[in-house]
């Protein structure tokens, strides 16, 4: 399956929320992005259903090996192009904003030819 933005931002979000809370429930998810937990649950439900989470019967939400991968490689993504952003006199505001929608549609080539100029610089 071939994951779009609003899946790669769930796996993100969960990844993030469970670095800060002993465990990710969707009602965590819902309010940290602002959703409603309806439109929550049936996203859960796609992620794992196609098993980039599991849920347990206690409605705790854990990334699989797969969604871990992918939350991580978007958080990463995130991480330095809102950096390399700031850095380029980007406000932080905007900078977090734009970071968030290039990390969904930058090509590995880039993103990696991005790094490698960053590495550069503070080499």
């Amino acid at each position: 399956m071939s994951l779009n933005e609003s899946a790669e931002n769930y796996l993100e979000t969960i990844l993030i929320l469970s670095q800060k809370l002993p465990v990710v429930r969707s009602v965590d998810i819902a309010n940290e992005l602002n959703f409603k937990k309806s439109s929550v649950s049936t996203a859960m439900k796609n992620l794992r259903e196609n098993h980039y989470i599991t849920v347990t019967e206690a409605g705790f939400i854990y990334l699989t090996d797969t969604g871990k991968e992918v939350a991580e490689m978007i958080y990463e993504r995130h991480k330095i192009l809102s950096s390399w952003l700031k850095q380029l006199g980007v406000s932080e505001e905007i900078a977090l904003e734009d970071a968030c929608k290039i990390e969904h549609v930058i090509s590995k080539e880039s993103f990696e030819a991005i790094k490698k100029l960053i590495a550069i610089k503070k080499g």
